[in-house]
């Protein structure tokens, strides 16, 4: 796995052995991107569920300026802060070691990118995403990227945010989401 365009692009990432975490491959995250940007001037983006990170590193990469990565899992804080080192911009990054459901309850300011894989995916996402809008924490212009497995179906309208695009590949399934 390695970082896909922008200021890091081509540098390789580390990744979890195991089945704790499901990375994106390249070719998602490259999707991904392409449909959201592909590149920023600036912004919040965060990583609700980091894994290895690599989503958030590839924001940062193609243009944002600050990143906020969440992760429970001992192991995969390792592993992001690894791959944050990798990055040679450290203070860009801010990874909070707790489970996604106490790190919303801390969070401040906006963001105008958020990023969610979470493990159990409709209802968290329905739920993460309910919570973000309540508590103000999403950007008038906000994207937010949903990755699932391509079985999940998620709703057209969360609240106030309405499902602008999604597309499968492979058996992941990529939904995007804006006001």
């Amino acid at each position: 796995m390695r970082v896909v365009s922008g200021n890091y692009g081509g540098r390789p990432l580390k990744t979890l052995a195991g089945k704790m975490t499901r990375p994106t491959t390249d070719k998602v995250k490259g999707a991904i991107f392409n449909m959201i940007g592909p590149y920023f001037e600036g912004g919040r983006v965060l990583d609700l569920y980091a894994g290895s990170g690599s989503l958030a590193i590839e924001a940062i990469s193609r243009g944002m300026a600050k990143a906020v990565l969440v992760e429970k899992e001992r192991a995969a804080q390792q592993v992001i802060a690894e791959n944050i080192k990798m990055t040679k911009e450290v203070e860009k990054f801010q990874l909070l070691k707790m489970p996604a459901e106490r790190a919303l309850t801390t969070l401040s300011g906006t963001f105008d990118l958020v990023l969610l894989d979470p493990p159990y995916a409709k209802e968290q996402i329905v739920k993460n995403l309910s919570f973000l809008q309540a508590k103000g924490l999403l950007a008038a212009e906000a994207i937010v990227v949903c990755e699932t497995d391509q079985a999940v179906e998620l709703p057209e309208q969360i609240e106030q945010l309405v499902l602008k695009k999604q597309k499968t590949y492979g058996i992941s399934k990529v939904s995007i989401y804006m006001f």
